[in-house]
């Protein structure tokens, strides 16, 4: 019979299975707050007509009349209502073929709504309004 010079030891350490553990949880604490979504509650009016256009600019008035503006992916900031116009001329200098989607809520002031569709006729932005799917009855 042959017999063996090493042990086989019994024992399990866990302190490589915690290393894991803590990096993924680090991973997952760090990649979720990186994704964020749009955090503006806005009530869209119902439209029963959809787009096919992707919009890249969006301007958002909230319930309280507060503008913010984002381009692309990127995450809304709060602007004042002067900096619609720069911020519009930067994002087609990006692209030139860009629609600019309007969110706002129902409970804006038809005027607020009116300003911001006019500063994009004024230079000839294409704009579309965004709407919520009618209800289903």
């Amino acid at each position: 019979m042959i017999k063996r010079r090493t042990k086989t030891i019994g024992d399990f350490s866990m302190s490589s299975m915690t290393d894991i553990i803590f990096l993924l949880l680090i991973f997952f604490m760090i990649t979720s707050t990186v994704v964020l979504p749009n955090a503006i509650k806005v009530l869209l009016p119902q439209g029963s007509e959809q787009t096919a256009a992707k919009p890249l600019a969006r301007i958002t008035i909230d319930a309280d009349g507060n503008y913010f503006a984002a381009w692309g992916k990127e995450r809304n900031r709060h602007i004042q209502e002067e900096d619609i116009v720069p911020f519009l001329v930067d994002c087609s200098t990006k692209d030139s073929t860009m629609y600019v989607a309007l969110y706002a809520d129902e409970t804006v002031p038809y005027a607020s709504v009116v300003k911001v569709l006019n500063i994009a006729n004024e230079n000839k932005f294409k704009m579309v309004l965004a709407t919520r799917r009618p209800d289903k009855e």
